[in-house]
């Protein structure tokens, strides 16, 4: 879920990137591919490498049983596939680019949310839902804020557990 415009924390006109792409949880190191990858949010630049890398990757997914594309994915990025195709990534932190993993600890920067680490759809959307209304109840809280007479009004905040996420892992699906 897109809670602001992700491009202006994408370096978009750093040529000597290819890939960025969200994490589950972030290192610290942007160009570590010891981040642990998620596929919900990525910005690809398109040249002759990531073309290669796309290719490879979907043609291992579609012959992948039981594996999804994030997991072919990561399977070729631990490979040293990144590094053979001359693919350079950068790998986004949570604080910006969220999820269900590991959510973002500071609501002014968070920028997407991504319902990973949860395995149902009706799961995914439930608490996405609670994203939205935590999102709406923050966005009128600070538009209160900012029409009171000048103070340091700081708005509380938390976000509702993901609670149908959690539960989608008792389940057998």
């Amino acid at each position: 879920m897109w809670l602001r415009n992700p491009f202006s924390r994408l370096g978009i006109y750093n040529e000597s990137v290819d890939l960025q792409m969200s994490t589950d949880w972030f290192n610290g190191d942007p160009q570590s591919e010891n981040n642990a990858i998620n596929t919900g949010f990525y910005f690809t630049r398109s040249n002759n490498k990531t073309i290669s890398l796309f290719e490879t990757w979907y043609g291992r997914k579609d012959n992948s049983s039981g594996k999804k594309e994030q997991d072919v994915l990561f399977d070729l990025m631990t490979a040293g596939m990144f590094g053979q195709l001359g693919v350079h990534p950068r790998f986004l932190d949570t604080v910006y680019f969220s999820g269900f993993c590991k959510d973002s600890t500071d609501i002014k920067a968070v920028i997407t949310v991504h319902a990973n680490c949860c395995r149902s759809i009706n799961a995914k959307v439930g608490d996405l839902t609670a994203v939205l209304r935590d999102w709406k109840r923050y966005k009128a809280a600070s538009a209160a804020a900012a029409a009171a007479p000048p103070s340091n009004v700081t708005v509380p905040f938390g976000w509702t557990g993901h609670f149908g996420c959690r539960r989608s892992w008792r389940i057998n699906l």
